[in-house]
């Protein structure tokens, strides 16, 4: 079964980081990438940009209307997200508290509907 671990994080506390910190996050969230391509696990993975680069988009009674940012303000911010193949929630649940991002923000786990 695919899930998705949706990683969220403060890009306030983030920008906060100075270059070497962000290396080494860049430099653990390498390995843990390698170790889940390794095992099989792997599906698709990125990072996003800061929330200030979002667009929001609605559509009401047939007018599309932009916003510039999310949908709505929040402590964590979407940062990035896997796509993984686990066997069970259990296994998807243990990769995702192996995501470096979990330690100071948090992982979201959902599973992704399958259509017939």
């Amino acid at each position: 079964m695919q899930y998705l671990l949706l990683i969220y994080r403060s890009d306030a506390e983030y920008g906060k980081m100075n270059a070497t910190q962000r290396k080494e996050l860049s430099a653990e969230y390498g390995v843990f990438t390698q170790s889940i391509i390794q095992s099989g696990h792997f599906k698709a993975g990125d990072g996003l940009q800061p929330v200030s680069t979002a667009t929001t988009v609605r559509v009401r009674e047939g007018k599309t209307l932009t916003t510039d940012g999310p949908f709505a303000e929040t402590r964590e911010q979407l940062a990035g997200y896997y796509l993984v193949e686990a066997k069970d929630l259990d296994t998807a649940l243990s990769i995702a508290a192996r995501i470096p991002g979990a330690k100071t923000g948090s992982v979201e786990v959902r599973p992704v509907m399958v259509y017939d």
